[in-house]
């Protein structure tokens, strides 16, 4: 998954073990794009990859689009909007883990 959000110029890629810190997932992963339309096209290309839809999808037609596939959840933001939101800074005590 990680090479296809590369392809499609995911920049900023953060992957947070948040295990020992909630029930609800093991790994956050958070990336950026720079338009709504590369954001897009990052979530049609893992849903692809993964080859059936997550347990989830939000924000579809926005500048955050979350995919949740339960043991993961995958965090798509424009800039200015991950800044304002700032999960990393949330997450502060996960462990980050190299891509």
């Amino acid at each position: 998954m990680l090479a296809i959000l590369e392809e499609k110029k995911a920049e900023n890629i953060v992957i947070l073990d948040v295990r020992r810190l909630t029930w609800i997932t093991d790994y956050l992963i958070i990336v950026s794009g720079e338009t709504t339309i590369q954001i897009r096209a990052m979530a049609e290309a893992v849903i692809e990859q993964f080859n059936s839809p997550p347990f989830s999808i939000e924000g579809f037609e926005t500048n955050w689009i979350l995919l949740d596939y339960g043991d993961f959840v995958l965090h798509i933001f424009l800039p200015e909007v991950r800044e304002f939101y700032n999960l990393e800074k949330l997450w502060l005590d996960a462990e980050r883990v190299s891509p």
